[in-house]
């Protein structure tokens, strides 16, 4: 594997941060996670205007994109693989042990490995844990990911993919790494941003192509729904079959069928929507 940091590709044994890296140390830093198709990565644009936004609502500088895409196009080149994950770290730098930063620049990361293609369907759970949607990093997808990592492992103990928490008044907020939609009387919905969900590329793609609704559910909204999907930049719309012990499909529902036609469509009209 070559992986691009700091300004150059480096071999995965030469491509080392220090061990005070702010984003080792506190987790003080921002990604993206890309879908990659035969050497190209998919929504480019929007991952990095998002990564844009994490960094200034973490108080970093803006990252230099035109760095960003010379790193995600030299891996991609350097690592050619069918359908990958392309991953961009950009953190604090070296700094003090401690939560202050230092003065070094930030550090950015770019590398990419293959990923197998999601199947159309899963199973989730739901969780005790809960989204604190006045956190002040709340929307920004940063490397402090360690709730998401107890989650997600409590789904896999339960034979799930994916954990579904609620916000801390009990509104249906989103997975770990995933967007949420549930049909409700044939009506698509999502929650809105102001649950405290991450603004998912894949997220926004799926309001605008298929009409889905942003509406403020209560996490109960999940026990009436006729059809529940999660949507990732991996998993694009994904229908999920079982949720906690309830079976909902044997498969994609009409509603979510539909929305993953128009997904593969749309997506494959267009690599940079």
């Amino acid at each position: 594997m070559r992986i691009w940091l700091d300004g150059a590709l480096r071999d995965v044994d030469s491509a080392t941060v220090s061990v005070l890296d702010h984003g080792l140390t506190v987790g003080d830093g921002v990604f993206e996670t890309l879908k990659t198709e035969r050497g190209r990565a998919f929504a480019l644009t929007r991952h990095l205007e998002r990564l844009t936004r994490s960094a200034r609502g973490l108080g970093l500088p803006d990252p230099d994109l035109d760095e960003v895409r010379r790193a995600c196009a030299a891996v991609l080149e350097a690592e050619p693989v069918e359908h990958g994950r392309l991953r961009v770290t950009y953190t604090g730098g070296l700094a003090p042990l401690g939560s202050d930063r230092g003065d070094a620049a930030p550090t950015l990361i770019a590398a990419v490995a293959a990923s197998p293609r999601r199947p159309d369907t899963t199973a989730v759970v739901t969780v005790p844990w809960v989204r604190n949607e006045r956190s002040a990093v709340a929307g920004l997808k940063t490397t402090s990911y360690a709730e998401n990592v107890v989650a997600l492992a409590a789904a896999h103990r339960a034979g799930a993919s994916e954990a579904l928490l609620a916000n801390t008044v009990g509104r249906l907020c989103e997975g770990t790494g995933s967007n949420v939609f549930v049909v409700l009387d044939g009506e698509l919905h999502t929650p809105p941003l102001e649950s405290g969900c991450l603004a998912g590329i894949t997220r926004a793609l799926v309001v605008e192509w298929a009409g889905a609704k942003e509406t403020d559910l209560p996490f109960e909204a999940l026990e009436q729904a006729e059809e529940v999907f999660v949507t990732s930049s991996l998993r694009d719309a994904q229908a999920v079959v079982r949720l906690d012990g309830r079976e909902l499909e044997t498969g994609p529902g009409p509603v979510t069928a539909e929305v993953m036609r128009i997904f593969q469509v749309k997506a494959g009209a267009d690599l940079d929507p």
